[in-house]
């Protein structure tokens, strides 16, 4: 499959490469900080992604940890420096740093899987629906241009959709997020179509959860796993406070669950979206253009 690596996950992978190098090494992090003259704390920080590493302190690194071959050196070299470029920096006029970072992992993806419980997910998102859910869930009430500029930043997401090798992409759904009118039914009805649309693609599966479901696993709030090339997970818990958790397998792997369950036991199949979707229309008061 042909992938696109954003710098986000550049970072990703050059720093889970320097821990796995020094492990390798039977190094500790303050053996690290020792040799290289740099606060334990700063070893703790590039390990982890939050601040970067230039290039000679790369090279200096790479020596003490014997890296040695001329070939495996100039590729983490090069992954650095992708690492280093701006990722989404086109919209850090209204998207966080950690929210940007976000999307580089979601643009870098090979497999995603989502839950949504209450809205329809971003990359699912018409233009119109946007416009209109923007200014009812956020307080005060964004400027005009703000939320057109989150529409744009959308709308360049779905790019990935048009890739000539997408990712797969896995969607499950509260029947909630299906039937709250958002903008309306004219625009609500649109939204529906899109999603059947998307839905009907080889690489998307859209499930929707039913209401007689009852009670069930996930309903604690929405979560997205990314899923790389290099078989690593991404946790992403979406909130008011965005959180990326990417070390604690425990926790990955017990969303993984979660998801699979509803996939298998709870939710719709993929091939009925379209009789779930047009049940759910029907029940949508008709509107004059």
């Amino acid at each position: 499959m042909e992938t696109y690596e954003d710098p986000a996950a550049s970072r990703r992978r050059l720093q889970r490469e320097l821990r796995r190098l020094r492990n390798a090494a039977k190094l500790t992090q303050r053996d690290v900080a020792e040799e290289m003259d740099w606060s334990p704390s700063k070893v703790i920080r590039i390990e982890s992604g939050s601040v970067g590493i230039t290039t000679n302190d790369l090279r200096q690194l790479l020596a003490y940890y014997r890296i040695d071959d001329p070939t495996v050196v100039a590729e983490l070299l090069a992954t650095n420096r992708e690492g280093r470029k701006q990722s989404w920096a086109d919209f850090k006029d209204v998207i966080s740093s950690q929210g940007r970072t976000y999307l580089g992992y979601e643009a870098s993806a090979v497999i995603m899987r989502q839950y949504q419980n209450s809205l329809v997910p971003g990359l699912l998102q018409t233009e119109e629906y946007t416009r209109a859910l923007l200014p009812g869930i956020n307080v005060p009430r964004p400027s005009d241009h703000w939320v057109e500029r989150q529409i744009e930043s959308r709308m360049a997401r779905q790019t990935l959709f048009e890739r000539e090798s997408p990712p797969e992409l896995f969607f499950i759904l509260d029947e909630a997020v299906l039937r709250r009118e958002v903008g309306g039914p004219a625009v609500m009805r649109r939204q529906l179509d899109r999603i059947e649309d998307l839905g009907s693609r080889s690489h998307v599966s859209i499930q929707v959860v039913p209401w007689s479901a009852g009670a069930y696993p996930g309903q604690l709030g929405p979560f997205v796993l990314l899923e790389f090339t290099d078989e690593d997970t991404v946790l992403y818990l979406e909130s008011r406070v965005e959180t990326v958790t990417r070390e604690d397998s425990d926790e990955i792997g017990q969303f993984l669950d979660v998801f699979q369950d509803l996939e298998k036991h709870v939710a719709s199949r993929p091939e009925e979206l379209a009789e779930v979707l047009h049940k759910i229309k029907s029940e949508i008061p008709e509107v004059s253009a």
